[in-house]
């Protein structure tokens, strides 16, 4: 398994334009928590309707956070905050009525196209397409920025 540091070097190789690196800052974390949404969104069984907190976004986080946890259990703390911070604010909007899904939905294309006009300036493929994790790598990057302007190792 690749170290964080390895992992962030490779991601940031088509992320050094200004712009690109912009949008992302802003697309990146919005996606992550549009995934969150619309796995949220999925109809639960009756078996999890029963525990408040259970859906099928905190099952799909299992894996997800696990995975950040082998990276550096640093930033996976980080990305638990960013998960539970995204499942509170799905779980408002939802019971003030709202869609989820739909919410969700249009944002993650709204960002999406973002993110493919800041690789189109940038002149590089995003990184998933060499690698699927990157998908993953995009939001823990953000949240290594943020540590290392604080001082936070990783």
């Amino acid at each position: 398994m690749r170290s964080a540091e390895q992992w962030f070097s490779e991601y940031g190789e088509s992320h050094q334009n200004p712009i690109n690196k912009a949008i992302h800052w802003i697309a990146v974390p919005v996606i992550y928590a549009t995934v969150i949404g619309l796995v949220w969104s999925i109809p639960q069984p009756a078996f999890m309707a029963q525990i408040p907190w259970l859906n099928w976004a905190v099952v799909a986080l299992v894996p997800a956070l696990m995975f950040y946890a082998v990276v550096s259990f640093s930033l996976a703390l980080g990305m638990v905050a960013l998960s539970v911070v995204c499942l509170w604010g799905w779980s408002v909007l939802e019971r003030l009525g709202f869609s989820v899904w739909q919410i969700s939905l249009i944002l993650f294309v709204v960002m999406w196209i973002f993110q493919f006009i800041g690789h189109h300036v940038e002149g590089k493929k995003p990184s998933f397409f060499k690698d699927l994790q990157f998908l993953l790598i995009g939001p823990a990057w953000v949240i290594g920025f943020v540590y290392r302007k604080l001082g936070i190792r990783y």
